[in-house]
């Protein structure tokens, strides 16, 4: 911004002084917007539904050459409509209860009077009638020693000795079996403990095993057993044509930048949200942000990849011939939807009415239709979703960017609003590619999804020590997230890999992992999340 003297203020004209005031005005109102939003995204809401997005029945677009206007008109309720309970008050399903315990393991606890005491209370021919039955639920944590006892012979002359078989162990002179390992990676990885708090756990059932201990099994067993499923993983994502990406900073004791915590990177590479048969979600942990290290990880891989503007996946595209790059429109929408709260956050300086006369209300507006009309046809095949998508999305998309063009340039620069209709265009090429393939999504919101829960681990834990514990931190993610992801209890699924890949550990190859993988047929019926 450019600075004046006071003398050059006097030699202004009023012109000049009306413009210099007006641009201090806009700049002031930029940054006490940044400042709303800083304080709106710490302490506020995170949630990424679109308050302004109506019932389909509802959308009611008519096309101009450069814009959309969205119709607001909603119909009066039916009395029948008016007289339904809201969501919230359902009633409860008759005989649901019933069905959900039907589900889960039963003991029987007989309750019986002695035949004397019967005799004595109804005589003799006394006939026992049908039970009376009521059910209670109980869940026990039990810690107890497993000790094995090998026999051990020999023979007469004491030359030969014979061990009988038994389970081999996961770590030499280690207590851990498959199920406390389990319990553990499944308390620090999909339930976000760190390990201090799993440690005091464990102590107040009488099993004392401290930190550096817990992190000492973790560590080995992923880098030991779990890494070889987690490439096998990587192979069969890397079969599949359309991936979606994201990263999210991690700090790490070991690597640090002139003696400060620098950020280092955790990448999630996961299946397109559509792919439904052999979802696979990956975490790998790189010391930079750099583009190589995508590149590395997809190496030999083409397709179509969805995620953020950041340049290094453009540069992707670039310079990889069988790699195209798909963005997404919910950070198309984020900054609109960002000067909208800051707005709602000042309702006296701007009513409703103005609210929906902003910008920033007109294009949350278009996008919502986009996505109500996208969504229609989520659960239908690839070439249903192209076609209907090149029918009834794409004149709602040419719309949108019709409209920013239209409005370039009318915002305050630097607002969010001017950031929106820039962030569009200048990456429009790329948000148009889900039109031209019915298996790309419209958003890259499920690796946000995906990465949620490192993210939410990281605030319990903060730091992690080593580049080695982050690097096997990123293999237990990805086996935990994948086993959800395909609909299966990490926590079991866990357990069974740590039973079963170490009696294969002396194997030539690797084949023993496909009937271990998340689809497989008998890892579905050992391992559901529920027993539904």
């Amino acid at each position: 911004m450019k600075r004046y003297t006071e003398d050059q203020l006097k030699d202004c004209s009023k012109e000049e002084l009306i413009d210099i005031v007006l641009d201090v005005q806009n700049r002031a109102l930029v940054y006490e917007g940044k400042l709303v939003l800083n304080q709106a995204n710490q302490f506020g809401a995170k949630s990424e539904k679109m308050k302004e997005l109506v019932p389909e029945a509802q959308i009611g677009l008519v096309f101009n050459e450069a814009e959309a206007v969205y119709s607001e008109e909603t119909p009066e309720p039916t009395a029948e409509e008016a007289l339904t309970p809201e969501p919230n008050r359902q009633k409860k399903e008759k005989g649901k209860r019933e069905r959900d315990l039907s589900k889960l393991p039963h003991r029987i606890v007989p309750h019986e009077i002695p035949e004397e005491e019967l005799r004595e209370q109804l005589g003799e021919g006394w006939v026992r009638l049908p039970d009376q039955i009521y059910k209670k639920v109980e869940r026990t944590v039990k810690v107890e020693v497993v000790e094995h006892h090998i026999a051990v012979y020999t023979d007469k002359a004491h030359k030969r000795i014979v061990r009988a078989p038994h389970p081999a162990e996961l770590l030499n002179n280690s207590i851990v079996t498959p199920s406390l390992a389990a319990d553990v990676l499944n308390m620090k990885y999909a339930d976000a403990m760190p390990l201090n708090r799993i440690s005091e756990e464990f102590k107040r059932e009488g099993l004392n095993v401290g930190r550096n201990e817990l992190s000492s099994w973790v560590m080995r067993l992923a880098e030991r057993y779990l890494s070889l499923l987690y490439d096998r993983l990587r192979e069969e994502m890397l079969k599949q044509r359309v991936l979606q990406a994201d990263e999210t900073y991690v700090r790490v004791t070991e690597d640090r930048e002139g003696g400060r915590l620098g950020k280092s990177v955790m990448w999630v590479f996961r299946s397109g949200e559509y792919e439904k048969e052999h979802p696979v979600i990956l975490f790998n942990y790189q010391r930079t942000r750099e583009s190589a290290h995508p590149e590395t990880f997809l190496k030999g891989w083409s397709g179509i990849l969805e995620s953020d503007a950041y340049s290094g996946y453009k540069k992707l595209d670039r310079e990889n011939e069988g790699i195209t790059s798909a963005f997404c429109w919910a950070h198309a929408r984020r900054p609109y939807a960002d000067d909208l709260k800051v707005m709602r956050s000042r309702p006296k300086e701007f009513p409703e009415e103005a609210i929906k006369g902003s910008l920033a209300y007109e294009a949350e507006k278009q996008i919502a239709a986009i996505y109500a009309m996208d969504g229609r046809e989520k659960r239908e095949t690839p070439d249903v979703r192209l076609k209907y998508r090149r029918e009834n999305v794409k004149p709602l998309v040419d719309a949108y960017f019709d409209w920013c063009r239209a409005h370039r340039g009318e915002a305050p620069a630097g607002s969010k609003v001017d950031e929106g209709i820039r962030y569009s265009l200048n990456q429009e090429s790329y948000l148009r590619v889900f039109l031209e393939d019915g298996e790309v999504p419209i958003d890259n919101l499920a690796s946000e999804r995906a990465i949620k829960p490192f993210a939410v681990g990281r605030r319990n834990w903060l730091v992690i020590d080593t580049k080695y514990g982050a690097e096997d931190s990123a293999i237990v993610y990805s086996i935990v997230e994948t086993a959800k992801a395909n609909g299966l209890n990490p926590r079991e699924y866990l357990k069974t890999l740590l039973e079963e890949i170490p009696k294969h550990m002396d194997d030539k190859d690797t084949s023993f992992l496909a009937p271990l993988l998340p689809w497989a047929e008998a890892i579905r019926k050992f391992c559901p999340a529920s027993r539904r």
